[in-house]
C-alpha cells in the first residue's frame, strides 16, 4: 500500500550531478520500508521529499560496478 512506503537516507556518500530546479543526482545508503540500508542511487528534490527512479544496490553488486567501471578506458 503506499501509504506505508517509507525509506531514510542513512549516509549521503556524494553529488554525482544536479540538474534543473535544484534536482540532484546523487550515491547514498537508504533503508526502504526499514529493511537494511542498500547502496541508491536516484535524483532527488532539493529538501529529498520527492525523488526520482533510481537503482539500488548490494555491497557485493556495488563491489561488481565499480570493477566495471574501473575496466572502462575512460579519459579523466
Amino acid at each position: 500500500m503506499a501509504d506505508d512506503f517509507t525509506f531514510e537516507i542513512t549516509e549521503s556518500l556524494g553529488l554525482i550531478s544536479e540538474g534543473k530546479g535544484g534536482w540532484t543526482l546523487e550515491l547514498n545508503k537508504v533503508s526502504w520500508g526499514g529493511r537494511p540500508a542498500k547502496y541508491d542511487i536516484r535524483t532527488w528534490a532539493p529538501d529529498h521529499d520527492k525523488m526520482g527512479k533510481g537503482v539500488t544496490f548490494t555491497e557485493e553488486e556495488l563491489k561488481k560496478l565499480k570493477e566495471i567501471l574501473d575496466s572502462l578506458d575512460i579519459a579523466g
